[in-house]
């Protein structure tokens, strides 16, 4: 059974529970923007905004999901300078269970109907050799500018929580939660860690709804003058007992002080009293981009698998 149309909060909980099932197996076969919190995350974050230029569809076999895909079409984006981004091309997230992972050409097919003679792109994973010959043969290559040793290709890390260091801040800067500091400063942090972003306080309301999302995990670092520095997210998956940070950001005025690292640190401790036992990061794996994986490596995590990005050029 196969449905098609705008994507919905209850889609996102279905999806997550794919997600959830086969993180419990197969890890490495969950694709970058599949995972429980990355759909969490994707999903509050923007759905308000861009949702109509959603479009998803569903695969079921004995009543229960076993294949997505989520195509985001060409739209224009608001950002929180005021200015507009216009995407022009589309993107496809998607999973498929291995036990059904035939259903790859489906999925594929449907995604080049919905957004026919765009440029098309798609993040598979490394570690799914069948699915990335059914894109080869659907046309669709490695994207330049994916390659390479500065390429956008991203990395899943994973760590233990078994033995963790003490979270040290310097002196005069403090931990919050998000439910300690409130909606304003959680939505600013975020900001003035990644820049001007498609994210506002309605936004972060939003985001509050989704399933995993945990405002007693969500970490933020005040520094002496009241910015929140530094925030992250973990995402709390109780049936794996396990946490994913997404996003992980420090403002550039209090960088190089160790903010990341204590934050992570002291993230790692409130989930593990939370009852996680395994954590995730994902981040930039080119070795032009060393600044985070160093970050996540120098506490613990190590490379568990990464995604490919793949084009199709529109006609």
């Amino acid at each position: 059974m196969t449905t098609s149309e705008l994507l919905t909060a209850a889609n996102v909980e279905l999806m997550q529970g794919l997600a959830q099932r086969i993180t419990a197996t197969r890890p490495e076969l969950v694709n970058s923007d599949a995972s429980f919190g990355g759909l969490a995350w994707n999903w509050g974050r923007a759905h308000t905004a861009q949702g109509s230029a959603w479009r998803r569809r569903l695969w079921f076999s004995s009543g229960e999901l076993v294949a997505w895909g989520w195509a985001q079409l060409p739209r224009s984006v608001r950002v929180s300078d005021g200015s507009v981004k216009e995407v022009t091309g589309a993107y496809l997230a998607y999973q498929v269970h291995p036990d059904h992972a035939g259903l790859v050409d489906e999925v594929i097919d449907w995604y080049d109907a919905t957004a026919p003679g765009l440029e098309r792109t798609v993040l598979p994973g490394a570690e799914d050799g069948f699915a990335l010959e059914r894109w080869a043969a659907h046309g669709y290559a490695p994207d330049p500018s994916g390659q390479g040793d500065t390429g956008s290709w991203t990395q899943l890390n994973q760590r233990d929580l078994a033995d963790l260091e003490s979270a040290v801040l310097p002196a005069g800067y403090g931990f919050r939660t998000a439910d300690e500091a409130g909606p304003d400063a959680a939505v600013q942090a975020h900001l003035d860690a990644w820049g001007p972003r498609a994210y506002s306080v309605e936004a972060y309301r939003d985001l509050r709804e989704t399933r995993g999302y945990r405002g007693d995990l969500h970490v933020l670092v005040q520094a002496p003058d009241g910015t929140m520095a530094s925030s992250a997210i973990m995402w709390f998956d109780q049936a794996n007992r396990t946490v994913e940070f997404e996003p992980v950001g420090t403002h550039p005025g209090h960088r190089r002080l160790g903010l990341g690292r204590a934050m992570l640190l002291r993230g790692m401790l409130l989930a593990r009293e939370a009852g996680a036992v395994h954590a995730t990061a994902a981040c930039l794996g080119a070795p032009g981009h060393p600044k985070a994986r160093g970050l996540y490596y120098a506490v613990g995590f190590r490379k568990l698998c990464q995604d490919v990005p793949l084009l199709k050029g529109a006609r």
